[in-house]
């Protein structure tokens, strides 16, 4: 479980500059917790570091994760 503790701060850092901030922790600290604490790197793209992240996909199948 501890490896989860480090989804808030990535996803702090991947939402910081969100419109939706709210939304955006919620959906990125599912994300990392389903990605075994991988998060891309910087506010936007880089989602090939974490392949599990990126192919994540909404209900309406779209990408879930911010």
């Amino acid at each position: 479980m501890h490896e989860f503790a480090a989804c808030g701060g990535k996803c702090n850092v991947r939402c910081s500059k969100a419109s939706q901030h709210d939304l955006c922790i919620k959906d990125c600290n599912i994300c990392c917790q389903k990605c075994n604490g991988c998060v891309p790197s910087g506010t936007f793209g880089h989602r090939d570091e974490c392949p599990c992240y990126r192919d994540m996909k909404n209900s309406k199948g779209g990408p879930k994760c911010p």
